[in-house]
Parts: C-alpha cells; structure tokens; sequence
C-alpha cells in the first residue's frame, strides 16, 4: 500500500479556509453577551427613587425593572480603566471639593452683587495628564459644579480640557486657574487610580500620613484667550 503524500490533508481535520465546527459564519450576527451590573443597577434604582421624591415599595420595584431593562437592553461600552479606591483620597476630593464650592459661591455672589465692575473672562486650554476617559470626565464635572468655571469642550484624544474662567482676576490669573484644574485632576487620581496609573502621569506615590505633597507645576503648552 502507497504512502500517502505529504501534502496530503487529513478528511477528518476541516479544510484551510473552511470554517471550524462551532464557528460563527461569515456575515452572521453576532451574539451579545448579556451580562448582569449589580452595583449600576442599584445605583439606577437609587437616581429613580430620587427622582420620584417617595421611597415605597412600588417606586424600588419600578426602578430595579428599569436599570435591569437598561443595563441589558441598551448596555454602555465597558472603559479600560482598573479603578483602585482609597479612602484618604476619596475624603481629601471631596473635602476640597466642598471647600472649593462654598469659597466660589462667595466669590461669585460678590462680582455679581459690586456695582460697576465688569468680570473679564478667559477660556483656558489645559492638558491633563492622565489618558484614561475616567479621570478626563470625573475632572470635568468636578470642575464645572465649582461656580465662576464651566467646561465648554473636551478632547478625548489629546486629554484636553478647554475651561471657561467667569472672572480672571477671581482665580487669581491664568497660571492659577490652569493650576487649580491640574490640582483637582491629581486628587481625582489619588482618590481612585491605581499606582501604576499614578506613576505613568510623573506623579509621586500616594503620601503617607503626615507628609505633603508636592504637585509637580502645570504644563506651559496649556493655552488661553480672553
């Protein structure tokens, strides 16, 4: 009996080309996988209740049915971030935040209320230094729920966050307002980024207790026009 040729293919193995036993075909749909978020369906029923201003049983159980219809029917993109939560971080965002908010309404409520002064506004251009869309969009509403500032555009790509100043002279000048927006960034990322994430943004190690920390000065390619 003659050897077979080597070039030979086996009839049981499928053909080069063919597709594999189990494969999606060419052109077919492709299955979602539905996948089940307990804690952002939690947090939808929450936003829900809140909304109906009335925690009864029926408002839980209408909006549980509603996340549950959400977040499978129409789920959002999974964002390629390992979130790492500190608590010493998460305090000093919010404290400073709180702060942050009382001092502007003051500030603000003064150049509104002075007679016969006109604010001069400046929009700033600054560049963040993390590239995750997280921290871009957490350092965003941050800033704009702070009164006197308002994010009016966003690049995703470039990590750029182009900031409306409502007086210049308020903030203490351009280099401040920049710098103010670098600040919160970095306590966004030490409230809830990784150590790598922090590292890769030229940022020193979470302090320890007692110790200061020092943030590095802003970028001088970061722009701005009155």
């Amino acid at each position: 009996m003659s050897a077979p040729h080597p070039n030979a293919s086996d009839p049981k193995e499928p053909r080069s080309g063919a597709p594999r036993p189990g494969a999606p075909r060419p052109g077919a749909p492709r299955r979602r996988r539905v996948t089940f978020h307990p804690v952002l369906a939690a947090w939808l029923t929450l936003v829900w209740v809140m909304l109906w201003s009335d925690l009864t049983l029926a408002n839980v159980v209408a909006g549980l049915l509603v996340a549950l219809v959400v977040t499978t029917v129409l789920p959002l993109n999974p964002v390629p971030f390992h979130a790492r939560f500190h608590p010493v971080g998460f305090l000093v965002l919010l404290t400073r935040f709180a702060v942050d908010v009382v001092v502007a309404s003051f500030q603000v409520s003064v150049v509104a209320l002075r007679p016969g002064r006109v604010p001069h506004g400046a929009v700033i251009r600054v560049r963040l230094r993390s590239h995750s869309d997280v921290v871009l969009t957490l350092t965003a509403e941050l800033c704009s729920l702070v009164p006197g500032s308002v994010v009016v555009e966003a690049h995703r790509l470039t990590g750029t966050l182009y900031v409306h100043v409502l007086d210049v002279a308020m903030a203490g000048g351009l280099d401040a307002a920049r710098r103010s927006v670098l600040e919160q960034e970095v306590r966004v990322l030490y409230a809830i980024a990784p150590p790598e994430e922090i590292a890769a943004c030229g940022l020193p190690p979470r302090p320890m207790r007692g110790r200061r920390r020092e943030v590095p000065a802003p970028d001088a390619a970061g722009g701005a026009s009155g």
